[in-house]
């Protein structure tokens, strides 16, 4: 009987491309937002059923320590009214079949690492570089996954807090690796 070879795609984890920070009016609205939707959908497009999409979601209960300072100074994304907000940009919420809603900026833990499967690797892409993609990238390569940043379908708040976010992600080589959207396309 001949032996099974299973093949064990790369999981895209598409990190809180949620209205909250595409919408101007936002306090947290990243301005390039837009500019990196065209380089997701098409990662998007390319890993298909292998996509999580993460939410940044308000605490379940009062935040404590220095949640408790952070939410101090945005105390909007806890009222109800911002509920909206939370949710995916149309684009991607109309592809979304799993999503991950964390309450934390890194995306990393067990959920993720079980979406990941014996591959163990995440392509990541999404916003902001210098926050959320950059905790659930550091995250996951300390606890051993492989872990592709893609440069252009990541933004920042300012072009210089990308920047800088890449330049730390690039000093952690051979647990994280830079790529680009026609790379990842390339590899697929």
């Amino acid at each position: 009987m001949p032996s099974i070879i299973r093949v064990v795609a790369p999981l895209l984890v598409v990190v809180d491309m949620q209205r909250v920070f595409a919408d101007r009016a936002s306090p947290w609205a990243v301005p390039a937002f837009d500019a990196i939707v065209p380089g997701v959908e098409r990662l998007v497009g390319a890993f298909e059923d292998r996509t999580v999409y993460t939410r940044f979601v308000p605490p379940a209960d009062p935040p404590a320590g220095s949640w408790a300072d952070y939410y101090a100074l945005y105390p909007f994304f806890l009222e109800a009214e911002a509920a909206p907000l939370v949710e995916l940009v149309p684009t991607f919420a109309l592809r979304a079949r799993a999503t991950l809603d964390v309450a934390t900026f890194t995306k990393h833990g067990e959920r993720l690492e079980a979406l990941a499967g014996p591959d163990r690797t995440i392509v990541l892409c999404g916003v902001t570089t210098e926050c959320c993609v950059l905790a659930t990238a550091l995250d996951a390569a300390d606890a051993g996954m492989h872990v592709r940043v893609v440069e252009d379908a990541c933004t920042g708040v300012t072009p210089e807090l990308h920047e800088g976010a890449l330049v730390v992600l690039a000093g952690y080589e051979g647990h994280v690796a830079l790529t680009t959207v026609d790379e990842e396309l390339a590899a697929s």
